[in-house]
């Protein structure tokens, strides 16, 4: 290969980084636009809404809380306990006890005076059998609970016994382990009950980290900040993803994702789809991309809805090895459903979910990991050739940190303008330097996870879905 040849493979690769650079700058400065203006909209919209109207009417449509729990015995008698506490008036508590090993099962038997029952299920989605039965409480103050205990099949297993078991027109599927706030559902139901021309199928929110928060009776009571830098950064990394991604995504209608945590559902078009594919680490973006499939695919006007409200408090990874886990899992997920998905990838038949939504995942989501390494590798062969212009390096360098570090910022003022979750002082401060120490703190380990997930899928095939140890929320 002569070197004219080679200059021109280098001048491809350059031009391929700057575009690719220049490009996902100019998108996620389009989203936060859009996030902001979205943001500012439902705030003005929202302050005339009087949702105990919703809360107090009979007539509100009736929700299912399905809640799989596997080992979780730290918390499961507290986490109930916030489930039960909502304010919303037409709505139940589904407890699937996944076969788990510890004593959640018989705390919460003691806690909630329950006894088992008889109890017909109307199998529409084929799970994992009974394993004790089916339990009800003998006292009226928790007569919404029932808890479902079954063999072991993985979280979407669990959650498809919800939706068999489940009577009420939607569900809303939550982590055991999460603080769901008493206002959550009159909330989450209100963009269901906006439109009459297109059809809601599913919609979510801003998920908030609870670690050193002080929780009480299933209550939040004070809201910390974690002394680590893991924690801390995850903080702001959650802060970016839903009030600067997930908000533009919604108002363009081409949100592929809504947070395990907490969303809530048509019960009929999950069903109708299959419910919670049990093959995959990520069902909870699987099921939202195959349900949009589906509606295009019948030609129906349809929505997924997203609320820039904080209605659900979850325990975030404080260790690197939990959080290297959940990251790995997070990747594998994304890789599976849009493998399974592709044919609606560059598609104009799906329109906007074919020619947007999956191509800005496929590049920006899926193989932005694997071009940044590329792009480090491709750097030290630069420098092991004596061919780095280090004055553009610094410059591009400089860029990318003070674009990452803004966008932070940007994500913090938002937070702070709008619901300020973070009332005390220093926090905000706190925030701001952590964005500035993110890309060298946090950002690596993501990297990481982000690179070991794709060799873990395609070179071990793991299908796993990887620990995720709790230590519990802080008790009053």
């Amino acid at each position: 290969m002569n070197t004219s040849t080679v200059q021109i493979i280098m001048l491809i690769i350059h031009y391929f980084f700057i575009i690719f650079s220049v490009i996902a700058i100019v998108s996620y400065v389009i989203l936060a636009i859009i996030s902001v203006i979205e943001t500012i909209e439902y705030m003005k919209k929202n302050s005339f809404v009087n949702y105990k109207e919703i809360l107090s009417s009979t007539f509100s449509p009736s929700i299912s809380i399905i809640a799989p729990a596997y080992n979780e015995s730290l918390n499961i008698v507290e986490n109930v306990r916030s489930l039960l506490s909502s304010h919303y008036v037409n709505y139940d508590v589904i407890i699937v006890n996944d076969g788990s090993k510890d004593d959640s099962l018989s705390k919460l038997i003691k806690a909630y005076d329950l006894i088992q029952i008889n109890h017909n299920i109307n199998e529409q989605i084929k799970t994992k059998p009974l394993r004790k039965g089916i339990y009800r409480s003998t006292n009226p103050a928790f007569d919404k609970l029932t808890v479902v205990d079954k063999e072991n099949g993985g979280k979407a297993d669990a959650l498809n016994m919800g939706l068999n078991i489940s009577k009420n027109k939607y569900v809303a599927c939550i982590d055991v382990d999460c603080l769901l706030l008493e206002d959550a559902l009159q909330k989450m139901i209100k963009p269901f009950l906006e439109t009459t021309d297109t059809k809601v199928i599913a919609a979510g929110g801003v998920i908030r980290i609870a670690n050193s928060c002080i929780v009480k009776d299933g209550k939040l009571l004070d809201i910390n900040f974690p002394k680590s830098w893991l924690e801390q950064g995850q903080i702001l990394e959650y802060l970016r993803a839903f009030l600067l991604g997930r908000m533009a995504w919604s108002r363009l209608n081409g949100l592929l994702v809504i947070s395990g945590a907490f969303g809530l559902f048509d019960k009929k078009i999950a069903i109708k789809v299959g419910g919670y594919d049990t093959n995959t680490v990520g069902e909870d973006m699987e099921i939202i991309v195959r349900m949009r499939r589906y509606m295009e695919d019948e030609k129906q006007k349809y929505k997924v809805a997203y609320i820039p409200d904080p209605l659900c408090w979850t325990e975030a990874p404080d260790n690197y090895k939990t959080f290297i886990s959940q990251r790995n899992r997070w990747t594998r997920g994304t890789i599976e459903t849009l493998k399974k998905h592709r044919k609606i990838g560059f598609n104009p038949k799906y329109k906007a979910l074919g020619l947007i939504s999956y191509p800005y995942w496929f590049f920006f989501e899926r193989m932005a990991p694997i071009i940044e390494i590329a792009g480090i590798i491709y750097f030290g062969i630069l420098m092991v050739l004596n061919e780095v212009r280090w004055d553009y390096v610094f410059a591009f360098l400089t860029l990318a940190y003070l674009f990452s570090v803004l966008f932070s910022v940007v994500a913090i003022v938002s937070e702070e303008l709008t619901f300020h979750q973070y009332k005390k002082k220093s926090i905000g401060i706190k925030l701001i330097i952590i964005a500035f120490l993110e890309p060298f703190v946090n950002h690596p380990t993501i990297l990481y996870s982000a690179i070991k997930g794709n060799i873990d899928y395609y070179f071990y095939k793991k299908i796993e879905w990887g620990t995720m140890t709790r230590k519990g929320m802080t008790k009053a």
